[in-house]
């Protein structure tokens, strides 16, 4: 089966000048746990997870969180060149690099395009329904 087949295609974005504090309101406005980072030409350059915020929180020695989420730069915070697969991949090559790599998601990029991300939960739900 192809990846083409089970990623989400409706996704959210966020810019890598766009705050923490913006960062934290889409990930809980949108339910999502990670968000695609949009450089200003429209180029996937990084994923902002709640892991990573959670990091940053935990590691603020003046606890003062809202400078943390006013004054932080996505850009600042998010991981650089994720993992991604082409639409045409094959599931099983996504499932084993999220296994292998301890990630939950990988996002698809067809040219220089994002185009859907695959996660894990994407996966086991397609099993569970006998997809694959």
């Amino acid at each position: 089966m192809k990846i083409s087949d089970l990623m989400q295609t409706d996704l959210v974005t966020i810019a890598t000048d766009a705050s923490l504090g913006e960062a934290l309101t889409m990930l809980v406005d949108a339910h999502v746990l990670a968000l695609p980072v949009l450089d200003t030409h429209g180029k996937f350059v990084g994923v902002l997870s709640t892991s990573d915020l959670l990091e940053a929180l935990a590691e603020r020695r003046d606890g003062d969180v809202g400078a943390l989420l006013g004054d932080t730069r996505v850009e600042d915070l998010m991981t650089p060149q994720p993992q991604y697969v082409a639409p045409d991949d094959d599931v099983k090559k996504a499932a084993q690099e999220m296994l292998y790599l301890g990630i939950h998601r990988v996002f698809v990029v067809e040219g220089d395009i994002l185009v859907g991300v695959l996660s894990q939960s994407d996966v086991v739900q397609a099993f569970a329904n006998g997809k694959l």
